[in-house]
């Protein structure tokens, strides 16, 4: 059974940053486009950012762009997260998932996670003073 996992969260002051990462032992992250979600306490679930195996290219949920960067790295088998000048309303629980080559990534960004493969356990980030 694939999984992967995330690790890297934690308690951070407002303005920190953090980096998150996803790694799946038994899966070929580079044959995947991968999605980091993310859940508050009594909120949706919301796609915040994914590399994009059509294009090798990062796409961002407006209400991370600019502060938050996707990366891969294909030797280590793993994606990051980097989260710059973090605000309580980064708040969240933060999942990776992979979903298939062909995958655009405005749809698990707009919502649309019916072609999502795989999903991690999360990860948890607190922003606070």
């Amino acid at each position: 059974q694939v999984q992967l996992v995330e690790s890297g969260g934690g308690l951070v002051q407002p303005g920190g940053s953090l980096r998150l990462s996803c790694a799946a032992p038994g899966l070929t992250l580079d044959d995947y486009t991968i999605v980091w979600f993310r859940q508050a306490p009594g909120k949706e679930r919301e796609g915040v950012s994914c590399f994009s195996h059509r294009d090798d290219l990062g796409y961002y949920a407006d209400s991370v762009k600019g502060r938050f960067t996707i990366s891969r790295d294909n030797a280590k088998k793993a994606v990051y997260l980097q989260m710059n000048r973090l605000t309580p309303e980064d708040t969240a629980t933060y999942s990776c998932a992979a979903g298939p080559s062909w995958l655009f990534c405005w749809r698990p960004l707009t919502g649309d996670t019916g072609d999502i493969n795989y999903w991690g356990q999360g990860t948890q980030v607190t922003v606070s003073s």
